[in-house]
């Protein structure tokens, strides 16, 4: 490939320019604040010294020193990041050489060549399902030119093949030769700076009490230079919003750009189905992280996760009937979006990253030819392959709790705890789908009669009402998110909406017109819904069997109910909690906290309710009970001595967590129960 065939696109250079005026801007404001925080500085200190030489005495030396603290405390708040150092954690990383996997090195030379640039300075693997450059960024980075590091993910190199492997490689090295990563280092340093100025400020809290303490006519001009600094954070606050902003329009044009050069070295295909699969490959990652997390009480261990990982990956995809070719999911631009009935667009300011669709259809554009059609495995690169993911895995259950006891298991034993358990946490599949994103509408027992037999099990869940429901589903979460819109601190001014776009300032009127549709769908899913109650009604008259089948409806909407409003306790926590996050004076402090303890109260009842639940007894982990034991052993204090306790606060969110997990599970089996037993009554015929 010939770097010059690569042009960079008007939009790119526009967000180029946009992002490096941005951080001019930063720069700009940051010297006139620090210019005025000298200017104050001079002024009260020249001020300070003509009161005390005017008139001596203990006040006007008490004047004159508040004075000159009052400049002296600007300077200190403005110049604190130089003072902070900065370490990268990187125990979740390996680092590989060439000795250690000669091929694979070979495969990243010939890409450095083809697309024309540097070799990494280091090649590390870590756990994920990603790869990614990263540079040892600090603050003199920023002058200086610093050498990237490649992070290759063995998740990934575990679901791609390696002409994909080298597709995705080769991205990650068209971002090694665009000069605008350097813009990058800017911004993270800008946000660095930014962040210590806003929230860094514990060591600087204690300089301020301190001063103060002094005297009370000090703690005057220190309250003084406390309301300057939150003018200043302010004024922070919002250059941070439009760096950012900047930034993640370049970065969207970067994608695109190293997307290019990406399918030059290897053609379109093998980048289209690579980023096809990964939300399948990620998705199964976390799958079975949920699968030993649920089993924690067993100890259960891996040696090596990889084969587990793969044969989740084929076994999710068989279950959503995906085509597997040459040992990998062939997932298509439609089965990404089967769910997908959402008419909403909102341009999403923050995401550093386009969509997977926008990044193909970008691609499709200049169409490529694939350069070879091998379909080899990715993990055949590796010469030490077992031993670098048995590394890579010892590091992923290091911190696991009681990892001194953990057992590991084979994979033929995983496999088959695996499938019991999915499909004890799976509704059955007459259903088609009907109930994964709705439950049962809640109606009157009397008002439904058993149905004749001409309703059958084909048309309650035909594609015709599986389609109802997912439209429905979409067009209610769209009128959420367009409902937030309408409020004037979302920051978003305009949208699309079915191919039409809108301000803010029309979105009740749509609103209305969106109301009558949703009335109209759920309508149509609620008479469906009492179709399927008088269906199974039915069924189970014609076998003669108990009653069973209200009860099991009866029990779900009144678990639904009772959920809904349990679960305003950990809502409203949540938000009583949102101070913890910004910086808060000690005072608003402590009267935050007391103002939670009847809620804390509530919670703790709650919990020892869901603790006796007798379904819910194999959710409840040793983890679980031990965090809801001490939680609720007595009354915890979460800040002291001018301090938050973080052990605490953690037992605290910790209990909160598992009090809407279980929730959420004592639900999914109240569900299982009444869907397995209309199951039973179909078998049974």
């Amino acid at each position: 490939m010939n770097p010059q065939d690569i042009k960079l696109s008007s939009q790119f250079k526009a967000q180029t320019t946009r992002a490096i005026l941005s951080i001019i801007l930063f720069v700009v404001v940051y010297i006139l604040l620090f210019l005025f925080a000298i200017g104050i500085t001079i002024f009260c200190a020249y001020s300070g010294i003509v009161v005390i030489a005017e008139v001596p005495g203990l006040i006007t030396i008490l004047l004159g020193g508040g004075l000159t603290s009052l400049g002296i405390l600007l300077i200190i708040f403005l110049v604190k990041f130089l003072f902070k150092s900065h370490k990268v954690d990187r125990s979740h990383l390996i680092e590989i050489k060439k000795a250690d996997e000669p091929e694979l090195f070979t495969l990243i030379e010939d890409i450095v060549k083809e697309v024309g640039t540097s070799f990494p300075k280091k090649v590390y693997v870590s756990a994920d399902v990603n790869a990614s450059v990263f540079y040892d960024s600090s603050f003199w980075s920023m002058f200086f030119p610093v050498k990237k590091n490649l992070m290759i993910g063995m998740g990934l190199v575990n679901t791609v093949s390696t002409q994909e492997l080298k597709a995705i490689l080769a991205h990650e090295f068209g971002h090694f030769s665009q000069r605008t990563m350097k813009v990058g280092s800017y911004v993270y340093n800008v946000n660095q700076v930014i962040f210590n100025l806003l929230y860094d400020n514990e060591s600087y809290d204690k300089i301020v009490e301190g001063w103060s303490s002094i005297h009370w006519v000090i703690s005057l001009f220190v309250l003084l230079a406390v309301k300057i600094i939150q003018g200043i954070q302010w004024v922070l606050k919002k250059l941070y919003g439009i760096i950012n902003k900047a930034y993640m329009a370049l970065s969207r044009e970067m994608e695109f750009h190293a997307d290019e050069i990406a399918s030059h070295v290897t053609g379109f295909e093998p980048l289209r189905t690579s980023l096809l699969r990964l939300s399948l490959a990620d998705h199964s990652f976390n799958t079975l992280f949920r699968f030993y997390d649920e089993r924690s009480d067993d100890h259960f261990a891996s040696t090596n996760i990889y084969p587990q990982h793969y044969f989740v990956m084929n076994f999710l995809a068989k279950d959503n009937e995906v085509q597997i070719a040459d040992g990998l999911p062939v997932v298509t631009e439609e089965e990404l979006t089967r769910f997908n009935r959402s008419k909403l667009v909102i341009k999403d300011q923050w995401a550093s990253h386009p969509s997977t669709l926008e990044r193909i259809d970008r691609l499709k554009k200049n169409n490529i030819p694939a350069k070879t059609t091998q379909k080899v495995l990715a993990n055949s690169l590796f010469k030490n392959l077992e031993a670098t993911q048995e590394a890579v895995t010892e590091l992923l259950f290091k911190n696991m709790p009681n990892n001194e006891t953990l057992n590991p298991i084979s994979l033929d034993y995983f496999q088959k705890e695996f499938v019991k358990q999915f499909e004890k946490n799976t509704f059955p599949k007459i259903y088609r789908g009907y109930y994964d994103s709705k439950n049962p509408t809640s109606f009157e027992f009397d008002s439904i009669s058993p149905t004749n037999d001409t309703i059958t099990l084909e048309s309650l869940f035909s594609d015709d009402i599986l389609e109802t429901v997912l439209l429905h589903s979409a067009l209610t979460e769209d009128m959420e998110v367009i409902e937030q819109v309408s409020q004037k601190n979302s920051g978003i001014k305009s949208f699309d909406y079915d191919g039409k776009k809108y301000n803010r300032k029309e979105t009740p009127k749509l609103l209305l017109q969106l109301k009558k549709e949703e009335v109209r769908l759920a309508e149509q899913v609620r008479e469906n819904d009492e179709k399927i109650y008088g269906f199974f009604k039915r069924l189970e008259k014609k076998q003669s069997k108990n009653d069973l089948l209200e009860r099991y409806y009866a029990d779900l909407f009144a678990y639904e109910t009772n959920a809904l409003e349990k679960s305003k306790i950990y809502d409203s926590l949540v938000k009583k909690l949102e101070f913890i996050n910004v910086t808060t004076p000690h005072e608003t402090i402590i009267v935050n906290f007391r103002s939670i303890e009847k809620l804390e109260n509530q919670l703790k009842e709650e919990i020892k309710t869901l603790m006796e639940d007798a379904k819910l007894e194999e959710y409840i982990s040793h983890e679980i009970k031990d965090n809801f034991t001490q939680y609720l052993s007595q009354k915890w204090s979460y800040f002291r001595n001018k301090k938050y306790n973080d052990t605490n606060l953690q037992m605290l969110f910790g209990a909160m967590n598992n009090y809407l997990y279980l929730l959420s599970k004592g639900f999914l089996v109240t569900k299982l129960v009444l869907l397995n037993y209309q199951e039973q009554l179909i078998k049974a015929g």
